[in-house]
């Protein structure tokens, strides 16, 4: 029998692409009448900010290969070229459509909530227009600084993200020449101004530049201002280090974070009325192209948005504020170490509180027995209770070793300021490794007991971000496993000094040995099929587009396997190609809490095996970082990773199936039990805590009833 190819293009879909698709979904949500007001304002905030960072690294990324003259096509059959037109022409679409949702769905939903956001200055009734000019003058003329450009100065570097407002203003002796002039709009003044409130009870605010734009002429006293308008610039934010060449890392990195902010102009965000004076000074100046350019009806930058989620006084149009749970299994009151030695203890995040690890390592940092702890560390919050154990830690005398990932993108300079900090305190600090970057989540403490030296260990999907905790999906692992405390001992060893086992007892680590475990995972499910044995995978991730891994799913799904994969944002694989992916169904989750989690099911002919890991199935994460999987052994922890992975594959709420022309679409709800991942998830961790209290107080354990059923 002739072997099938299951590399041919048409079998791929462009990243890219798949990516725009994703954050279109999101954009559903900000569109979904059906959520909060509130909500739907955060949804499309969240778009924004995607778009953002998409143009900064992956635009910037395509248009860096361009101008190299790299023409090597992608998994998709594209070009670099080819896929910088058509996500031009996509993301072109995309920011109509969020701004016809903006105008004509938000605004008028706000204003019927009595909260009503002034489009323009020239809108303001007399009183509000003293308000805004005394605003102006008390707080904003201060701070402001605006540059006129001429033969002695030359036109300014516009940073990096930054809201600038453009004006031509003309000599009031002059009225023929025209000067460009520039005013960055303040970050350090918040951008949304309340005005006094209506009489009706209505609140009304303003945007900043649009207090600056009524007030401008003040800027420039001698001219005339003919026209001013604002502008942003998105630039190329990639950092290109030679870590081979830097001797220091810590220094390079600080040197280029400073030139990300004058990096290539990539894109030009200008509101769609602005004279086309000032828009061919801009062009020329920023040497922007035209379809570069995005002429927006209404506020650039929406990510304004999540601010005014945050407003007070607007509590019903929220979801319900959802308070992570206590882990049943573990007591705040008693040692963390003693309570681990009972068994395997498994954390769901959100729904269970981030707490326990936080406290793991605060109980590790004041524990006499303790004698080491050892992190790696990816991102952490701007506050991190974690960072200041570790220290403390280290005051007490303790072994610290913590590696700090100085190239997590966009957090660079927060982790420099820790990894500096901790340096002071005594820790032993490792400034990742050269050419890849360490995403994995591991803490390893080392205690003297009776019984000798025991090793504890928390492995994650997440980062140690207590505040990004509370909204996105993680899993976690607590164990004092002899087999996985060795495993962790020789990771850190071989962060910290190279040193790579020959073997190992239960984890897996990319970049070296990660790819050839999952494929061989696929495999063994792929063989059992054609043996007649059953045969399934389940897969939930942020993101599926590696080459190699598609093209065994694609081999073990058309030797007969059931493959459901659950991928929230990007997936490059195809379904329903006849004898290709018939076998295979994709949904993506797109809910309150950014889905997260790494979990990977092989049924194994009944001898199940459950992974979870800090990695996804892309090449980034299996070639180019430092990466684990770790199994779930303990049978109990099992079941429940199964009953998560259930629930999350019976979702009719929230989940968007991908089709076999590339779309996605809702699940169709007919003769089906509608429920919402997230929701059940929320909903069945305050019924085990009420559950717990219930049998703490009575000693009669109540067992509870887990799935959904027709009546509820």
């Amino acid at each position: 029998m002739e072997k099938k190819n299951f590399a041919k293009s048409e079998y791929y879909t462009n990243r890219e692409l798949s990516w725009l698709l994703f954050n279109e979904r999101i954009l559903e949500e900000a569109r979904d009448k059906g959520n909060p007001l509130f909500e739907r304002l955060k949804f499309l905030s969240i778009t924004s900010s995607n778009l953002d960072e998409f143009f900064m690294v992956r635009v910037a990324s395509l248009k860096d290969m361009v101008n190299a003259e790299y023409d090597k096509r992608d998994i998709a059959g594209m070009t670099p070229a080819e896929q910088l037109a058509v996500i031009n022409k996509a993301t072109h679409n995309f920011v109509s459509l969020q701004y016809s949702t903006y105008n004509r769905s938000l605004l008028p939903s706000l204003k019927e909530e009595k909260l009503c956001i002034i489009k323009c200055h020239e809108e303001l009734n007399e009183e509000q227009k003293k308000f805004v000019d005394s605003f102006f003058m008390d707080n904003v003329y201060p701070v402001v600084t605006p540059m006129a450009v001429d033969s002695s100065r030359p036109f300014p570097l516009i940073r990096n993200k930054s809201l600038n407002i453009g004006a031509l203003l003309s000599k009031k002796e002059n009225t023929v020449e025209l000067d460009f002039a520039t005013v960055q709009v303040p970050a350090v003044i918040p951008r949304i101004v309340p005005l006094p409130d209506g009489a009706n009870g209505e609140k009304k605010v303003i945007l900043l530049e649009e207090v600056i734009e009524r007030n401008i002429q003040k800027l420039f006293l001698s001219y005339d201002v003919i026209c001013a308008h604002p502008y942003r610039v998105m630039r190329n934010a990639d950092l290109s280090i030679d870590e081979d060449e830097a001797e220091d890392l810590l220094k390079e990195i600080e040197r280029k974070l400073k030139k990300r902010q004058w990096g290539e102009a990539i894109r030009l965000e200008v509101e769609d009325t602005i004279d086309k004076r000032l828009l061919k000074i801009l062009k020329k100046e920023l040497r922007i192209r035209e379809e570069d350019i995005f002429k927006i009806p209404g506020p650039l930058d929406l990510t304004f948005l999540m601010k005014m989620y945050g407003m007070e006084r607007f509590e019903a149009l929220k979801y319900p504020k959802y308070k992570p749970q206590p882990v049943p299994e573990l007591s705040e009151e008693r040692n963390i170490f003693a309570q681990i030695r009972k068994g395997d203890v498994l954390l769901h995040h959100p729904y269970q509180t981030f707490d326990p690890v936080v406290e793991f390592v605060k109980q590790a940092a004041r524990d006499g027995d303790v004698l080491a702890i050892k992190q790696t560390l990816y991102r952490v919050s701007g506050n991190s209770p974690i960072i200041a154990a570790l220290a403390q830690a280290a005051e007490n005398g303790k072994q610290v070793s913590v590696l700090v990932e100085l190239k997590a993108r966009f957090d660079e300079e927060n982790n420099i300021g820790w990894a500096k900090m901790l340096e002071k305190a005594g820790c032993h600090v490792i400034y990742g490794l050269v050419g890849l970057k360490t995403h994995s989540k591991i803490t390893l403490v080392v205690r003297k007991e009776e019984d000798g030296i025991r090793r504890y260990v928390h492995l994650g999907t997440g980062n140690y971000n207590d505040a990004t905790a509370k909204v996105y999906t993680d899993m976690g692992l607590l164990t004092c496993s002899e087999r996985i405390g060795a495993d962790a001992t020789a990771v850190f060893n071989m962060l910290s000094g190279y040193s790579e086992p020959k073997s190992w007892n239960c984890l897996s680590l990319a970049p070296i040995w990660l790819r050839d475990k999952f494929v061989s995972l696929i495999a063994r499910e792929r063989d059992n099929a054609k043996l007649g044995k059953k045969a399934h995978i389940i897969a939930k991730m942020n993101s599926l587009c590696d080459k190699g891994i598609i093209e065994a799913l694609y081999e073990a799904a058309s030797a007969g396997v059931k493959i459901e994969l659950i991928v929230r944002g990007i997936c490059c694989l195809k379904v329903g190609i006849p004898d290709v992916s018939d076998n295979i169904t994709v949904r993506s989750l797109v809910g309150n809490f950014l889905e997260h989690s790494r979990i990977y099911y092989f049924h194994n002919n009944g001898n199940e095996e459950i992974y979870m890991s800090s990695a996804d199935w892309m090449s980034r994460n299996l070639d180019q970082r430092v990466e684990i999987l770790f199994p779930v052994e303990d049978e109990r922890l099992k079941e429940e990773v199964k009953h998560i992975l259930r629930i999350q594959l019976s979702d009719t709420l929230k989940a968007r199936v991908l089709k076999t022309d590339g779309s996605y679409e809702r699940v169709d709800k007919q003769g089906k039990v509608l429920l919402c991942a997230q929701e059940y998830f929320c909903q069945e961790a305050v019924k085990r805590t009420q559950e717990h209290k219930e049998i703490k107080h009575s000693r009669v354990f109540i067992p509870a009833g887990n799935e959904p059923r027709e009546n509820e």
